[in-house]
């Protein structure tokens, strides 16, 4: 038997396994996990829907009036400083009452759940620049550095559908189709504000990589091991063979997309890179399954902000369609953040993507609207 343990087929049932309750050793003695991979990982984040269905308040914060008043407050003080709107942080957007529970938020995406959505404030009732500043300075209290999202410098990424060309209409940060589960190549969190939704469609899904884990631990320990070699071979942002899995500082992280690894119809993998296996295609295959199978489905409003650990959530949307009105269109504005006090240390493989949005000296770029595609590149291939 080869070092990667039997090959079994999926069966019917829980995201094509067998049964959860049970390890299946139909096909032999199961594989040992990797060297220092623990055996189950007990964890706030190793969290499956049907334990947050039902329980909302868990995981979504809902600003009282007061709460609303204050937040209004912190952003005419800021305005009042005549400062530029990227110099927004806690001490100029004070929140004596807000900003512990915000801090709170903070430790349950890093420490806890994963996952939080703030909600309650309207952006109807606030201009684009004022919406910002407010989006800004609650995300303050949580993650406090914000990271580029390309080499030119841009911090924030709209997130509309766009139909112009084909090019646009086949990158997911502008088609309006159901996307898999993956992590942002960069960021401990990705943080995003809708400023409208679409008629309908468009939840946010998210699932936890921990419980992901756990399933993998008791029935496909080979995937595990799968997952933890150093030989898939990402297209972007720059080719690197690492891992799609790591378990660093007694911490699970888990980090890939899947156009960079399959490429797709609109962007086809260059043909010079090396393909993945039939034993690294399984893999991708039952993370998704299990991620369907625990996802928890969140219906999102216009004015909530979301946070989500992207070292230890995956996420996803469902397709979506808009309406004629501006009101009716989503829009989301993403982020990637980052805390000085609670960051995750990050692996070797994964430091170069952090540096590169939260510690290269570039020049930062805030479009507070959607921009023509020179100034938002859209690269051949997309995560």
């Amino acid at each position: 038997m080869s070092s990667e343990g039997p090959v079994c087929h999926p069966k019917p049932g829980y995201a094509g396994l067998h049964n959860l309750d049970e390890p299946d050793h139909t096909c032999g003695a199961l594989p040992s996990l990797p060297s220092e991979y623990p055996a189950l990982l007990k964890h706030e984040l190793a969290w499956s829907a049907q334990q947050l269905n039902g329980h909302e308040s868990g995981y979504v914060l809902n600003l009282t009036e007061n709460e609303l008043e204050e937040v209004q407050s912190a952003k005419d003080y800021f305005k009042s400083l005549e400062l530029d709107g990227d110099l927004v942080s806690q001490d100029k957007f004070p929140l004596p009452t807000l900003g512990p529970k915000l801090k709170d938020v903070s430790q349950e995406v890093y420490n806890g759940k994963g996952i939080s959505v703030i909600r309650g404030i309207n952006p109807s009732s606030h201009t684009v620049e004022d919406l910002t500043i407010i989006w800004l300075g609650i995300q303050a209290y949580i993650a406090d550095q914000r990271g580029c999202q390309d080499d030119r410098g841009n911090m924030l990424v709209h997130i509309v559908a766009d139909s112009s060309s084909t090019m646009k209409l086949g990158h997911h940060r502008h088609s309006t189709s159901a996307i898999s589960f993956h992590n942002e190549e960069a960021g401990d969190v990705v943080a995003w504000l809708t400023r409208s939704t679409a008629a309908s469609g468009g939840k946010c899904i998210v699932a936890s990589a921990y419980t992901i884990y756990n399933v993998l631990a008791v029935h496909r320990p080979d995937i595990i091991r799968t997952l933890a070699k150093s030989d898939w071979p990402f297209a972007l942002p720059h080719f690197q063979c690492r891992p799609l899995l790591f378990y660093h500082d007694s911490r699970l992280v888990m980090n890939f997309g899947r156009t960079p690894l399959l490429g797709n119809a609109i962007h086809p993998r260059p043909e010079h890179l090396p393909k993945l296996n039939d034993r690294q295609r399984e893999a991708l295959d039952v993370v998704e399954a299990i991620a369907q199978a625990v996802q928890l489905e969140i219906k999102t409003q216009a004015g909530d902000m979301h946070f989500i650990n992207n070292l230890a959530i995956l996420h996803r949307r469902e397709g979506f369609v808009d309406g004629q009105s501006a009101e009716q269109k989503r829009h989301l504005v993403r982020m990637r953040l980052r805390s000085s006090q609670l960051g995750w240390d990050i692996p070797d493989d994964l430091k170069q993507e952090w540096n590169n949005a939260f510690e290269t000296d570039t020049c930062q770029t805030w479009h507070l609207e959607p921009m023509p595609g020179d100034v938002f590149p859209l690269r051949r291939y997309t995560n």
